[in-house]
């Protein structure tokens, strides 16, 4: 066992706190992973906040870049001294999906099996299962996927969460090509990773709506051909307007990724896409939240599909280095992502900045 310095949030509201954290030595299937950053999540604030649920205390953070400094027996897919960007579904091989050669939706991803604690003996909770806003952590073996080793830490360990949920609900849910509209309703993090995700694909039209000004902009320079500011105008009707004069007869886009996770901006995603047409839910909704009413009648004759994305219905192991090698290639703008570099102790003021829409990411860089 060792002691690191980690972030936690140990109740409801309450500011987070730098704390000394006991990492256990890795048991089999497990590995001890140095942290070199860590992006700040808002699913970390809805942690803090016990939107996720109430098993505090939580030890945040999971977008991360690091070195595997140990692993445990049985481990073989990945060694000491590995660079690493960490993932939180680590898939198992032999459910139903995996056997059926869909891993990306795996039933049964996994953790680390031994909990990291607090001094006095305390488990915490890992946010994602992956509790990296700390020196060190300890994951599943799965968790770890080898990437570029030259690539910068404080980009491609985005990949583990926000940018690889826009870029995959894009391309991999979404299914974006060449030859197709697409609209993304609301352009923080995830939805900013779905424009880069859809000009990667060559789509075009590609919309960005947001009410935010700067949001909008740095869509812009992601790849986004439009932006609608809905703050001043109708959305739906913009985007079905943008989209007719590319297409003929088109009354909507293609895809339509909803990257905030409300019903209101849902049932815009609904309406704004074409006959035939895709709407991909990646923003996370509380739970109280519930299907706006629609007449069944839309439906039905809209055709098309309505689909969750989960993770952007991403395979670690296939999708991370390829990104990353795109990145590498200058051909994605991961840095783009990247609004601030941050210590430790900063992270209750990067809160702060998510809630002002002043960044995309802050990054703590250990």
């Amino acid at each position: 066992m060792q002691q690191v310095q980690g972030v936690v949030a140990r109740k409801k509201g309450a500011p987070v706190e730098i704390v000394t954290i006991n990492i256990p030595d890795p048991g089999p299937g497990e590995a001890v992973v140095k942290v070199l950053s860590c992006g700040v999540c808002h699913t970390d604030l809805h942690y803090r906040e016990g939107g996720i649920n109430d098993d505090f205390p939580f030890l945040l953070g999971h977008e991360s870049a690091g070195i595997v400094e140990s692993v445990g027996s049985d481990v073989t897919e990945v060694a000491p001294g590995d660079f690493v960007v960490l993932n939180w579904r680590a898939v198992c091989g032999q459910c139903r999906a995996c056997k059926r050669g869909e891993p990306h939706y795996c039933f049964a991803t996994h953790n680390a099996k031994q909990k990291m604690t607090l001094e006095d003996g305390t488990e915490l909770t890992p946010a994602l299962g992956i509790g990296s806003l700390a020196e060190k952590t300890l994951v599943a073996a799965g968790q770890c996927t080898k990437v570029d080793p030259e690539a910068r830490p404080a980009a491609v360990g985005l990949l583990g969460c926000g940018v690889m949920a826009g870029i995959g609900a894009a391309i991999n849910t979404g299914a974006i090509t060449r030859g197709k509209s697409i609209a993304v309703i609301g352009c923080g993090g995830v939805g900013a990773a779905a424009i880069a995700g859809a000009a990667l694909a060559g789509a075009s039209p590609i919309i960005a709506v947001d009410i935010d000004a700067k949001k909008l902009a740095k869509a812009k320079q992601l790849g986004a051909t439009h932006t609608i500011n809905s703050s001043d105008q109708d959305p739906v009707e913009e985007i079905k307007r943008i989209c007719a004069q590319t297409y003929e007869g088109a009354d909507g886009a293609d895809v339509v990724v909803e990257a905030v996770g409300r019903p209101e901006t849902w049932k815009q995603a609904f309406y704004a896409r074409d006959l035939a047409g895709t709407v991909v839910l990646v923003g996370v909704p509380t739970p109280d939240m519930k299907v706006p009413d629609l007449p069944l009648i839309d439906v039905f004759g809209r055709g098309g599909a309505l689909k969750s994305s989960w993770y952007g219905d991403c395979l670690p192991s296939r999708d991370f280095p390829m990104l990353v090698d795109l990145y590498r290639q200058g051909r994605l703008d991961l840095d783009a992502f990247v609004s601030e570099e941050i210590g430790l102790g900063d992270v209750e003021a990067a809160f702060d900045k998510m809630h002002h829409g002043d960044v995309l990411r802050s990054v703590v860089i250990l």
